[in-house]
């Protein structure tokens, strides 16, 4: 697998970084219906429709990228050979569902992102 990487711009501009717009959480009853997503599904009118869904779409991207990012500097913290208690490739693999090529791309993308400052786990960025 490749190293981790922020998605695409659609556009063809330079990776940004975004906070995802905030995702509001349906009520169980609307999440029981399988059409039901944000409430996409009521609106008629296609711009409104494109709007919202290119919204929900690059937040969830974003969102994901984020995820990713924490998951890396996780990955680092665990496999840091200072730790007394450090994950092995294999355990952190096995425990994250990667594979250990994927689980060591994962510790280095961590440690470029602990060494460039770009995320810290206490949310600063």
């Amino acid at each position: 697998m490749s190293e981790p990487r922020p998605a695409p711009d659609p556009r063809g501009a330079a990776p940004r970084r975004l906070r995802p717009a905030p995702l509001l959480f349906e009520p169980p009853e609307a999440t029981a219906d399988p059409e039901h997503f944000f409430d996409l599904e009521s609106i008629a009118d296609p711009h409104e429709l494109l709007g919202r869904s290119t919204e929900l779409a690059l937040a969830f991207r974003a969102a994901a990228d984020r995820a990713t990012e924490f998951q890396a500097l996780a990955a680092a913290q665990l496999a840091d050979p200072k730790r007394f208690d450090r994950l092995s490739l294999a355990a952190l693999a096995e425990r994250a569902e990667w594979t250990e090529d994927y689980a060591r791309k994962m510790v280095e993308f961590g440690r470029s992102l602990m060494r460039d400052g770009a995320a810290r786990p206490d949310g600063g960025d």
